[in-house]
């Protein structure tokens, strides 16, 4: 049974954060477990409270599970404070982590603002480096790159530079244009991979980027290398959005379970 290690906050609505990455490893077979970051308390309609989990906390869940079960990936989502990032990219080092997929984000869909700049800054120093791949949507990679992104190209310029500043793969999400199809972008440090899918027309997309990187990080714990582990997700999230779950009143969220229970 291959393991996966979940760093991130939890969603009470279930269909993102560590409820998300829960699900979409146990659908790709893989075991995972946790380390809570944040406890949210949230809906389809938005987040309604933010509570950081001291970073003493974080770094208990992480010794808990490192002293016992040896992840063979992790996936890293939603951090509050600079601390908590300290000591999460101490634990890296400590426990000699491998596959590590940073998921770059910085505030929820819905607009609450989960990192301040101190947090994004202490990331970029401590923990980017660390890892194997980073996850930024289209909003996410202009922070990071410091650019605007409209075409392709800026795409591809952007996952560059992003990758040689921190020297680690990056894949940048296209979820966020406007174009007939749904492409993103891998830059791993040699050379640029586009994935293509059908762009589907579904408002219920709550939780699509934390399910694309613990999707990544579920198929690199199984020893794929990252070009495939990225198509794989891929094609996972591509199936969870065109389930279309429509559940809740407002942004739902996608079935992470349409492999073996689909709503139709």
């Amino acid at each position: 049974m291959f393991t996966v290690l979940s760093i991130a906050g939890s969603d009470s609505i279930g269909g993102a954060g560590i409820q998300a990455d829960i699900k979409t490893l146990s659908a790709l077979g893989v075991y995972a477990m946790t380390a809570v970051t944040a406890v949210t308390a949230q809906n389809s309609m938005g987040i309604q409270a933010v509570f950081p989990v001291p970073s003493e906390i974080v770094a208990a869940q992480i010794d808990s599970v490192c002293g016992d079960i040896h992840p063979d990936a992790v996936k890293i989502g939603v951090i509050c404070d600079e601390e908590c990032v300290r000591v999460i990219a101490d634990k890296i080092r400590q426990y000699s982590l491998k596959n590590v997929v940073v998921d770059t984000v910085f505030s929820a869909s819905v607009g609450t603002v989960f990192q301040t700049s101190h947090t994004i800054l202490a990331a970029q120093k401590e923990l980017y480096p660390l890892a194997a791949v980073l996850t930024p949507n289209i909003p996410e990679a202009e922070l990071l790159a410091k650019m605007r992104i409209i075409r392709k190209e800026d795409c591809q310029q952007a996952a560059k530079c992003i990758a040689e500043k921190y020297n680690c793969s990056v894949f940048v999400t296209g979820g966020h244009t406007c174009d007939e199809t749904a492409d993103d972008v891998l830059f791993d440090l040699q050379c640029f991979h586009w994935f293509s899918a059908e762009r589907i027309t579904n408002p219920d997309t709550h939780g699509t980027g934390c399910t694309v990187s613990s999707a990544i990080a579920g198929y690199l714990a199984q020893g794929f290398d990252l070009s495939k582990a990225v198509c794989c997700a891929k094609h996972f999230v591509t199936g969870a959005i065109a389930d279309k779950l429509k559940i809740g009143h407002g942004r739902g969220p996608l079935n992470h379970l349409f492999m073996v229970y689909p709503s139709k």
